[in-house]
């Protein structure tokens, strides 16, 4: 049985490779300070991510938008994001990005990408000056087997969280805990009670002093709302299988 995989490089960034063999970056700052050594960007190579087939970023804060300039200049790469954050790529070089809306879905190379709403802000800094940067966002993103995987991006609760649970059904939900510029544990617990992923990934912890929601407080949080769940904490730098249906 062929298996899916989902690399955690710290903060937000993912990697998830399908078991067809297809490269799916999401919010690629590979520099920040929990990520593995071996993988961030140096004067010789910009990084040493290898290939990736589509890269999709959430909002515009650097800490999403990330390396995506190094990893997504190949063609070959295509870059999904909303339709402000597409502009702003575009203009600064990048050869293939799509951009979109949310409740939009956008079919390519074999899977589909469905955006989703979030409740944070977005805006590049640039300079001195802030530029508007569309509207946060997550994904939802179905493989070719149909295995739904949702990442909710930098967000709050909010209640239509359980309408992406009953339109898009995830296997897997990677959803930020971290507390002060997102929601913490215990709002990111009864947003895993919306959703009903059987599997949850915590992400957008532990970055920063200030994002101080841990792993620990979130799976006791899911265990106190008696969430038929499993809470999977992925060390950066290290990955989970999961089974293809195909």
């Amino acid at each position: 049985m062929q298996q899916h995989r989902i690399d955690f490089f710290g903060h937000s960034a993912f990697r998830i490779t399908s078991a067809k063999g297809l490269v799916i970056w999401i919010d690629p700052w590979i520099e920040n300070r929990l990520a593995p050594a071996e993988i961030k960007p140096d004067a010789r190579t910009g990084g040493k991510t290898g290939r990736a087939d589509l890269v999709l970023i959430t909002h515009a804060h650097g800490d999403h938008l990330g390396n995506v300039i190094s990893i997504a200049r190949s063609p070959a790469t295509e870059v999904v994001a909303v339709h402000e954050i597409q502009q702003y790529l575009l203009a600064g070089g990048l050869p293939n990005v799509i951009g979109m809306n949310i409740g939009g879905t956008y079919p390519t190379k074999g899977v589909k990408v469905t955006m989703t709403p979030a409740v944070h802000s977005s805006s590049i800094q640039n300079g001195n000056d802030i530029l508007y940067g569309g509207t946060a966002a997550g994904f939802v993103v179905h493989l070719e087997d149909g295995t739904a995987i949702y990442h909710a991006g930098d967000t709050d609760l909010f209640g239509d969280m359980a309408l992406i649970g009953e339109l898009h059904r995830p296997q897997i939900a990677m959803l930020p805990i971290g507390d002060h510029y997102t929601m913490g544990p215990r709002a990111a617990a009864h947003a895993a009670r919306l959703i009903g992923a059987g599997t949850l990934i915590p992400m957008h912890y532990g970055t920063f002093p200030v994002l101080t929601g841990t792993v620990a407080e979130f799976e006791s949080e899911v265990k106190a709302l008696g969430l038929n769940t499993r809470v999977v904490a992925i060390a950066p730098g290290e990955g989970m299988e999961l089974q293809s249906r195909s």
